[in-house]
């Protein structure tokens, strides 16, 4: 990757005389506009009257339905689920926006816009300010004045300053311009397919790994579930291993490790790395062309049926149910 990939200041002064308005006040909403507001940029919240709508009320917003948030401002943080975003933008935001000479529409996921199930009107600039930090990061890095990574992509410039817009978005919420902060200069396509891939790929792997392991284990090694599950994931040792990974590198961590580890990570890598290619493979193609949208979206307009029937089996598994005892011991439910 050349340097001219890596973004690392924007120019806050662009958004000094705008309104901007987050639409849904959710994880990333709540910590984006946080940070935007503590660094000088005047923002409103746009959400629909739930638990989230009194929470910006109590965090000192100006809090709007979401139609009329859009019609105040000059921007949006489109921050509302991907699978509600396009009911909520051509109902709520597309009416109120479609007049005005020009306007800068922000999402954080680039699925919306790579499948078509949003078109944004000719005057808007459309930009993608994508971190890779979940909401509570977001504001617990803010906290300690360090930035963190976001992907930064554009998709349609009306104005000939979008590119200008998405970094000075970057550097409001507080991913860029401070130590650790970086942008990547990307695109909707891009995060798609490296958001989708992540969720289709190695996350599930782990997940089955994990589900495996621990059948295997206790069913033909009269393992304790208790030993079992400690050792995957619940003694937080997996977290510390991802932390390390993250500051120092994939492979350096490993060093870490006793060697005896170090044995068994390279040469069982090695064993299984051909059989996951094939599967990252086919996973990728099938986001690529637009089957894994088209699957979700079916499966939404059927009441999610598939969806809601897999979180049923996955919590009567064996190891949820053991999970669950384990946890209410250690008093962590």
């Amino acid at each position: 990757m050349g340097e001219e990939k890596l973004i690392f200041e924007g120019d806050l002064s662009l958004l000094k005389d705008k309104t901007v308005a987050v639409i849904g006040y959710g994880n990333q909403g709540r910590a984006q506009g946080k940070v935007l507001r503590s660094n000088g940029v005047n923002v409103i919240v746009g959400n629909v009257r739930d638990p989230y709508w009194d929470q910006a009320v109590k965090d000192g917003f100006e809090v709007y339905e979401i139609d009329e948030a859009a019609k105040r401002a000059d921007v949006a943080l489109l921050l509302v689920p991907d699978e509600v975003a396009p009911d909520v933008y051509y109902k709520k935001v597309e009416p109120e926006i479609k007049d005005k000479e020009h306007f800068i529409l922000d999402f954080a996921s680039g699925y919306n816009i790579t499948y078509g199930f949003i078109k944004p009107q000719p005057n808007t600039d459309v930009i993608l300010v994508a971190p890779r930090m979940i909401g509570k990061g977001i504001l617990d890095l803010h906290e300690q004045k360090r930035g963190y990574p976001v992907l930064l992509g554009v998709a349609q410039d009306s104005s000939g300053k979008a590119w200008d817009y998405a970094k000075a978005l970057a550097k409001g919420i507080g991913a860029i311009g401070l130590p650790g902060g970086v942008a990547v200069k990307s695109s909707f396509d891009e995060e798609t397919l490296l958001d989708l891939l992540t969720e289709h790929t190695w996350g599930p792997m782990l997940v089955a790994t994990m589900l495996a392991y621990f059948d295997v284990v206790t069913e033909e090694y009269g393992v304790s579930p208790e030993a079992a599950i400690l050792e995957l994931y619940a003694s937080g040792e997996l977290s510390e291993v991802a932390k390390a990974m993250a500051d120092v590198g994939l492979f350096e961590q490993m060093k870490f490790h006793s060697r005896t580890s170090q044995y068994g990570h390279l040469t069982r890598s090695r064993k299984y790395y051909n059989m996951v290619k094939d599967v990252v493979r086919e996973a990728a193609a099938h986001i690529w062309n637009g089957e894994f949208a088209r699957e979700w979206s079916l499966d939404q307009a059927f009441g999610r049926v598939v969806f809601e029937r897999l979180w049923k089996i996955v919590t009567s598994s064996k190891l949820a149910k053991a999970e669950d005892k384990l946890y209410r011991l250690l008093g962590r439910r």
